[in-house]
């Protein structure tokens, strides 16, 4: 697959994740170390987002580990005006969603284990 293909790919499957998802808005693909990989945004800066990703999976991993709660799945800050939600996606590579007030949390996390899936896919099929 090349380059522009699979950012095409997968740009098409965070679109399809705001389609779906009421309340979604935006979405970053970035990888652990907080660099941008594709994004379907239009007000934030992805590459912050994509930064800040990071370091909250660094946090949340340790707290989770601290806390004894078992293994990480998301983290999901809520904010006055909406929440920010970041998921591993694999070892390497983190989604970021941002969405209002009325985001669907519960479809997001009905949805989420597909588009991770997806995502893992494309990613799986660009590094091969």
């Amino acid at each position: 697959m090349t380059a522009h293909a699979s950012t095409e790919s997968l740009t098409g499957i965070l679109t399809s994740l705001r389609d779906r998802v009421l309340g979604v808005s935006e979405s970053v693909l970035s990888t652990v170390d907080g660099l941008l990989v594709v994004a379907d945004v239009d007000k934030v800066h992805p590459e912050s987002i994509a930064a800040l990703a990071a370091a909250t999976l660094g946090v949340g991993r340790r707290m989770a580990d601290q806390s004894g709660a078992g293994a990480l799945r998301e983290v999901v800050v809520r904010c006055g005006a909406g929440h920010v939600i970041v998921v591993a996606v694999g070892e390497r590579t983190l989604l970021t969603v941002m969405g209002d007030d009325g985001l669907d949390i519960a479809a997001f996390q009905r949805e989420s284990p597909a588009t991770v899936e997806q995502l893992n896919k494309v990613l799986a099929a660009d590094v091969a």
